[in-house]
């Protein structure tokens, strides 16, 4: 009996090409081995200040899922809904709209978690661990649809008040005045 050797092949294929898809990212369930220390940003329009972008930490934590979901629960977690409300705003800026008092980019957001904000952001520098610090960055980012939709959550386990975060529409930054600050002609 002549025996057909295509449709183990065919199989081998497969299997090979349904492992290499399986993984979707690495995650890694341990802090990272670098530490950053707080970067130096704008902390408004009047004040200087360089801003720091690109750091491979950030882009460690802005496309991956388990950091994104890590930073949703810690947010819970550290309260941050009870000045921010689910990042819709309240005693704090809203997070999931266009305008940033201090500025969009991760080295800014760290900064305000970190260092605090005049006028009712507390510093958060050295209570919260710097991975953690990041998975809030990444996911405050993600309110307003700056993460990348292979990397958000889409559903949460509690109430939904809004659209998960891989569908929301992507917001473009703007830079707003700091509450207090006055313009000069």
């Amino acid at each position: 009996m002549k025996r057909d050797c295509a449709h183990p092949i065919a199989l081998a294929a497969f299997a090979a090409l349904a492992l290499a898809g399986c993984q979707r990212e690495s995650r890694d369930f341990e802090p990272p081995t670098k530490t950053v220390s707080s970067p130096s940003v704008r902390m408004s329009m009047i004040q200087p200040g360089a801003v720091v972008t690109g750091t491979a930490l950030e882009h460690k934590y802005e496309d991956n899922a388990y950091a994104l979901s890590e930073g949703k629960r810690l947010f819970g977690w550290y309260n941050c809904n009870g000045c921010h409300a689910n990042g819709g705003g309240d005693k704090g800026p809203a997070l999931m709209d266009n305008v940033w008092v201090y500025g969009s980019d991760p080295a800014n957001i760290y900064a305000t978690i970190v260092e605090g904000r005049p006028n009712g952001m507390p510093s958060f520098g050295g209570h919260v661990p710097d991975n953690e610090v990041w998975e809030l960055v990444a996911y405050v980012r993600s309110l307003s649809g700056l993460a990348s939709d292979s990397a958000a959550p889409n559903r949460a386990d509690a109430m939904q008040v809004k659209k998960p975060e891989s569908q929301t529409d992507k917001q473009t930054p703007v830079v707003a005045a700091p509450s207090g600050a006055s313009e000069r002609p």
